[in-house]
């Protein structure tokens, strides 16, 4: 009885995962085959984009980890280091301060300037693709003269897609870029504002970092 009952299950299980993988690539409208089309026409720069984009928003993704959960501990424990401090007059305790101010400004900072730097460089992999495929443009006009427009839609493709990907990439991850480095200015201000410090002649100071 039990394998009367798996074996119609299992036929249409069969089935319908068939079914399911011919949607999602055997089809001409298939996700996937829209991809792998999308990915002749750019050229082998969009796998470089493709990289560079995966990159971007995994440390886009971390540091916004970083700034839910780890910075507000963060800062409980510096501000509580050096609240337990006795010694909040001298010199040598201004200079713990700043270091203080500074370590954190520069955990919080983390991969920031990572981020900044494959924003910029999502474009320039864009421009490398418009030369690559401006160069191919040329050789089938070398080749074959005008008359191949079909030959010469290929290059045009492989020139102006990678473009758009690489401005697409960039601007998607100027806006996150932008907030992390807003909360990074106004955290290490109110930082320096929270590690106050007492003056030579006893008044307790919050100078800010500089």
């Amino acid at each position: 009885n039990s394998r009367r009952w798996y074996s119609p299950v299992a036929s249409r299980v069969a089935m319908i995962d068939s079914a399911f993988l011919r949607a999602l690539i055997g089809e001409e409208g298939g996700p996937l085959m829209a991809i792998r089309n999308f990915l002749d026409a750019g050229g082998p720069v969009l796998l470089l984009i493709g990289l560079a984009g995966v990159m971007l928003w995994t440390l886009v993704l971390e540091r916004w980890w970083f700034f839910r959960y780890v910075q507000p501990r963060m800062l409980r424990d510096t501000e509580a280091r050096w609240q337990a401090r006795a010694n909040k007059r001298s010199w040598a305790a201004r200079r713990v301060r700043g270091v203080m101010i500074s370590d954190a400004h520069l955990r919080m900072s983390g991969t920031l300037p990572l981020i900044r730097t494959l924003i910029a460089a999502c474009p320039m992999l864009g421009l490398l693709g418009t030369v690559t495929g401006m160069i191919a443009v040329f050789d089938v006009m070398a080749l074959v003269g005008t008359g191949d427009a079909q030959a010469m839609a290929a290059g045009v493709s492989r020139a102006t897609v990678p473009t758009m990907a690489g401005m697409i990439v960039g601007i998607s991850g100027l806006l996150p870029l932008n907030r992390f480095e807003a909360r990074v200015r106004a955290s290490t201000e109110r930082l320096a504002d929270h590690l106050s410090y007492e003056s030579q002649t006893g008044t307790r100071t919050a100078a800010r970092a500089s």
